[in-house]
């Protein structure tokens, strides 16, 4: 098929998501009943209850622009959809997401809680755009695709607005207050990243009443957990707060691993005076796991289909000497001071180290019969990363319009270390149906070196014009100087990359067909770092040239007291690379995406919640010499998510939850001779809340994939990985 017949073929309506239906559940009974006897009783004994306050004082990054909210018993919480609520988006401010002008979803603490997720795929679960790439337990955890394109790990992951390296880090989602995505190219938001989309977490702030609350889990086949959230404001008026949570989790893993894992995290918080606010928080957190399931490579497999299916339960493909132990660490500190009414400004900075100490095979798929060889790969790895960002949002007007503006500046300084003596040995051969005969423990320790140093420096402006009560016009530009140096073992400087002034614009026209609908055209633009090549491929090592994306899309978000929609058309212009057939990394013409998104969510009466969401996604390779018109890896064509939530009438406080996810076949390699297949996962689950002894307590139980079923997952080029097994949680929380 050529390029014309084939640009004829893809002329259909194409994938754009239903927004996650991320629900209100029980996040209204919480509110009223988690508060102490200090409260209005009122408000206290209302049976409609709103969610927890934001503190009146600033929270980290972009997110400290808030203004103070009362919230009463009587008023309405957000729609599962959360369109109302604030989104970090870098260079664009703060803004909820019905008034951002691309696609986005927000996943709130409440809702991962009544799911007890515990891998980012499941997070965003509910989201047709997001597929899930990975199982919990190894080095890929956090590996997913967005509209067929991957997050990038290095740029495409933070905390509270701020960077980290997110490989192997697995977070503490019960610290988090939501989990923020932004789907497509984030380049002028916040700089280099590939065109996939941002992953921004946000922890656990200070609450305006106080927080003293307990929880304990067990999760399959042996992982137990306890966790403390203490949330406090003293001082004059209340002026500073404090809010502190710990977990500990520890036990056999479902693949018959072991998880140890102690995660802390302290925000701080002070009103120093009317105008003033600062904050800081801190984030630690170590993990040691072994047994993990090994990543199955499939470049020298010849077959047309994949071996039967295993279980990612299964404990045949690898043993306790395989390990993965990963720190992580991020410390932030900002101000912010409102200058007038309409101005203010907001500077913070951050510090991130993340380490990796890794001990993990790589399994060669040879024949459909599943036979493999075992290579080891041991070595120590660790990422350091320094960010600050100053910025201006302010109001003014010229003649009859308003205009809203952002102006700063941002500078990022990220260094690489991967080991100086890494091993890596073949093993020997091996078959998926039967137990890995291979072993190889090490004593860990192992020396690294600097391999790569980046840094990038940025201005940026963006100005949204209100033309008429209902048309603006949003303009934004930044400037980035951006330079990459990488290094030998001897700390020689072996190539280097550099380019001032890269600019990477943004537009978008917005209407609003009412005050709770906006209908929005956007365009914007990004530039993701050159990869340095893997050694499985004929020249690696290399260093290739940053790769520039465009992004087009249309849009519809609307919000509604009992239901919500959200729909969008997409396309996604991609500089392309992939290992050709001479097993040569390349960048070679262009991989285009093309979607149609759509979600919703309705509450039925007085106890149903219905909610769902679909993607359909076109993409091919174009104007390269290798692939041209076919599919890209990692992109299905059609996915669909859907979950219904029932209140059960006559026992209060009980509610019940189901939820699906189809995902169609996904082509595993660029040549699209080799594809995974269809599968449909779905999830169970309760929650039941109840007061004993004077106190509120939650009880919570899911089942993931209740129908065990086997299935293999793309999960990177030329990689594939066995699914999730079925696995049942259990949690009790109490709050004093």
């Amino acid at each position: 098929m050529n390029n014309r017949e084939h640009a004829r073929h893809v002329r259909r309506t194409l994938p754009r998501p239903l927004h996650i239906a991320a629900w209100l559940t029980f996040a209204a009974a919480q509110a009223a009943v988690a508060q102490t006897s200090t409260q209005d009783s009122a408000a206290t004994s209302a049976t409609q209850k709103a969610p927890p306050q934001a503190a009146a004082t600033g929270t980290a990054g972009t997110d400290q622009a808030l203004p103070a909210v009362k919230v009463s018993a009587s008023q309405v919480a957000d729609s599962p959809l959360n369109l109302n609520t604030p989104v970090n988006s870098g260079a664009l401010g703060t803004r909820s997401q019905l008034d951002t002008p691309f696609s986005t979803t927000v996943v709130t603490g409440e809702n991962l809680a009544e799911r007890q997720v515990y891998k980012l795929g499941d997070v965003f679960a509910g989201d047709a755009s997001v597929t899930n790439n990975s199982n919990a337990y190894n080095a890929w955890a956090t590996y997913i695709t967005i509209r067929g394109l991957p997050v990038d790990w290095q740029n495409g992951f933070r905390i509270d607005g701020n960077p980290f390296i997110s490989y192997g880090i697995t977070m503490p989602y019960e610290q988090l207050e939501r989990v923020e995505l932004l789907k497509g190219l984030g380049g002028f938001m916040y700089g280099f990243a590939q065109p996939g989309g941002l992953v921004n977490y946000v922890t656990k702030r200070p609450e305006k009443d106080p927080v003293t609350s307990l929880d304990v889990g067990y999760r399959m086949d042996g992982v137990l957990s306890t966790h403390v959230d203490l949330s406090r404001r003293f001082g004059p008026d209340d002026m500073f707060g404090a809010r502190l949570n710990y977990t500990k989790e520890a036990g056999k893993t479902y693949n018959a691993g072991d998880i140890n894992r102690n995660s802390v995290s302290l925000a701080l918080d002070g009103q120093l005076t009317r105008d003033l606010q600062v904050w800081f928080n801190a984030l630690y957190q170590t993990i040691r796991s072994s047994g993990q399931t090994p990543a199955i490579y499939t470049g020298s497999y010849t077959a047309s289909s994949l071996p039967a299916v295993i279980s990612g339960g299964s404990n045949l493909l690898g043993g306790t000497d395989q390990h993965i132990n990963t720190n992580l660490q991020l410390y932030t500190a900002g101000v912010r001071y409102q200058i007038t009414p309409d101005w203010s400004f907001t500077t913070s900075g951050s510090y991130s180290k993340s380490a990796r100490d890794r001990n993990e095979s790589t399994l060669t798929l040879l024949n459909q019969q599943g036979d493999y060889t075992d290579a080891r790969w041991n070595g120590d790895e660790g990422h350091q990363d320094v960010y600050w960002q100053g910025m201006f949002e302010g109001k003014l007007k010229t003649g009859p319009f308003t205009h809203q503006l952002v102006i700063g500046g941002a500078y990022q300084h990220q260094t690489n270390n991967y080991a100086l003596n890494s091993i890596y040995t073949v093993l020997g051969n091996g078959n998926l149906y039967q137990p890995n005969p291979w072993r190889f423990y090490s004593g860990g320790g192992l020396e690294t070196y600097r391999t790569s140093d980046i840094t990038q420096a940025s201005a940026f402006v963006s100005d949204t014009m209100q033309i008429t009560s209902r048309w603006s016009v949003l303009a934004g530009l930044r400037y980035t100087n951006y330079s990459q140096n990488n290094y030998a073992t001897t700390g020689e400087k072996t190539s280097q990359y550099s380019q001032n002034g890269v600019l990477t614009p943004t537009f978008a026209l917005m209407y609003k067909l009412e005050p709770n609908t906006t209908l929005y055209a956007s365009y914007v633009e990004a530039l993701e770092q050159g990869a340095i090549v893997d050694s499985i491929y004929a020249n690696g090592g290399a260093m290739l040239r940053p790769l520039r994306s465009r992004q087009y899309e249309i849009g519809i978000k609307s919000e509604h007291e009992r239901w919500s929609a959200t729909a969008a058309l997409f396309r996604i212009e991609r500089g392309a690379a992939y290992a050709n057939s001479d097993n040569v990394y390349v960048q070679d013409g262009n991989a285009i995406y093309e979607g149609v998104e759509a979600a919703g969510s309705v509450r039925l009466g007085r106890s149903w919640q219905v909610a769902g969401s679909v993607t359909l996604l076109d993409t091919w390779y174009a104007k390269g010499q290798s692939y041209n018109g076919k599919r890209v890896a990692g992109a299905p064509t059609f996915v669909a998510a859907g979950r219904v939530t029932y209140d059960v009438p006559y026992v209060q406080g009980l509610q019940l939850a189901a939820d699906a996810k189809f995902t169609g076949s996904t082509q595993v390699r660029p040549a699209n001779n080799l594809e995974t297949g269809g599968y449909m996962l779905v999830n169970v689950g309760a929650n039941y809340f109840t007061r004993i002894g004077g106190h509120d307590v939650t009880l919570r139980a899911a089942i993931d994939n209740i129908t065990n079923r086997r299935y293999w997952m793309y999960q990177y080029s030329d990689y594939i990985a066995p699914g999730d097994p079925r696995t049942v949680s259990l949690n009790a929380k109490i709050d004093f």
